[in-house]
């Protein structure tokens, strides 16, 4: 799975006649652009973007953001704020569950964490998971039949799932598309995931893995508010994007209504 992005290839239009007093200008403006380009494409070439969280509610504008539409960066910044919840409850099941983390054979928690995170980012399946990605890794991971790191698994899967779900992408362009009923779908599958990682049992009648708690030690759902973040934030694209195409159909009957000449540039 390759999540990088090509770059956006500009060309100048041919002139055929150019005064002295223009020449200038319109130079000037393609080898900007032409910069831009550049600048994207070099950008592009990051495999994964940073998935870093915010830490206040503004954040440095980057270069490739002028080849983003609104829509474009709704996308880009959900499935970064989905990743992060992903690692922090990979880091809570890893507290709760601390066998699983030793089937790994790397060493410490911190070190099958990072495994884990980079096998998402580069659609590369841990060996456990015998070359199943999304649904299917889900599935598998969840089961009886599964010996290995169920948690890094169930992980894996889950983020391999939203990847594929946006199209491949972690980053998003103008030239990229993101079917919303994918993103519907993967909505609906978190949830049902949530709860048969609640209520799924092993031969011996224990769960598979530890996670909410309400019991007399204490009440723990904090699991639970942190699939709930990711299944609202894919809700809401999944909104945007029926919205976005719903709009260019209403514009365009808007100006058959009131009779407006159609922009050409």
């Amino acid at each position: 799975m390759d999540y990088s992005h090509a770059s956006l290839a500009i060309e100048s239009p041919a002139v055929t006649t150019l005064t002295a007093s223009c020449v200038p200008r319109r130079s000037t403006c393609w080898q900007g652009l032409v910069l831009m380009a550049i600048v994207l494409c070099l950008s592009g070439c990051a495999r994964n973007q940073n998935n870093g969280a915010f830490i206040s509610n503004s954040a440095a504008a980057t270069p490739g953001e002028l080849f983003q539409t609104s829509s474009d960066r709704v996308a880009t910044i959900g499935m970064r704020n989905n990743l992060n919840s992903l690692y922090r409850l990979m880091d809570k099941l890893y507290q709760r569950n601390p066998r699983e983390w030793r089937k790994s054979g790397l060493g410490d928690r911190d070190a099958t964490q990072r495994a884990v995170q980079q096998a998402i980012e580069e659609g590369r399946p841990p060996p456990s998971l015998a070359g199943r990605q999304d649904i299917v890794a889900l599935s598998y991971a969840l089961s009886s039949e599964f010996e290995g790191d169920r948690v890094g698994a169930f992980i894996y899967a889950i983020g391999s799932m939203l990847v594929t779900a946006h199209g491949g992408r972690t980053q998003f362009y103008l030239t990229d598309s993101i079917d919303a009923q994918f993103v519907h779908n993967a909505a609906r599958n978190i949830e049902k995931a949530t709860w048969l990682l609640a209520t799924r049992r092993d031969v011996q009648g224990n769960p598979l893995l530890l996670s909410n708690e309400i019991s007399e030690q204490g009440r723990n759902l904090s699991f639970a508010v942190e699939f709930g973040k990711i299944v609202a934030r894919l809700d809401y694209l999944s909104d945007v994007l029926d919205e976005r195409y719903r709009r260019i159909g209403v514009n365009y009957a808007h100006s058959l209504l009131f009779l407006n000449f159609l922009p050409v540039q």
